[in-house]
């Protein structure tokens, strides 16, 4: 089971959102604002943040530049309603793996959790495989 970090400061958001989350069998850390989100982030807790840019404190897009220069390689997910071209680049190169328009369709965001979470466990997996082949065997006389 994964834990999905939700950083949003909209309770008619966050509360279906999170309920959604949960029926997919996720558990979920919802945070309202940019200061408590970036500290859960950081705590190694969750597999995914899916992340507001409008938060109160700390905006989504300085709690993402913060979590990656503390070289943090949670998946984010970007959820605003910020829809120009521009924001999606600024988003995304803020360090945000994928970015969903408001208003979005559930089925949409829900499949894009799931591969967010697919490709970090895949990820994952290969570094420990890699991690593992690299140790040396002590040797036998």
């Amino acid at each position: 089971m994964s834990t999905v970090l939700l950083a949003e400061d909209d309770a008619a958001i966050a509360q279906p959102l999170s309920r959604a989350l949960e029926r997919e069998g996720h558990d979920v850390i919802v945070r309202s604002d940019g200061p408590s989100t970036l500290q859960s982030a950081l705590s190694g807790v969750a597999n995914l943040l899916v992340l507001d840019l409008g938060l109160p404190e700390m905006d989504g897009l300085e709690v993402c530049r913060r979590l990656r220069s503390a070289r943090s390689t949670l998946p984010v997910l970007m959820l605003t309603a910020r829809r120009d071209e521009v924001d999606y680049v600024v988003g995304l190169d803020a360090g945000a793996d994928d970015y969903v328009g408001k208003p979005f369709r559930l089925a949409e965001l829900l499949a894009r959790v799931r591969a967010l979470l697919r490709r970090s466990a895949a990820g994952e997996l290969a570094a420990a495989r890699r991690t593992s082949r690299c140790r040396v065997s002590p040797r036998v006389r």
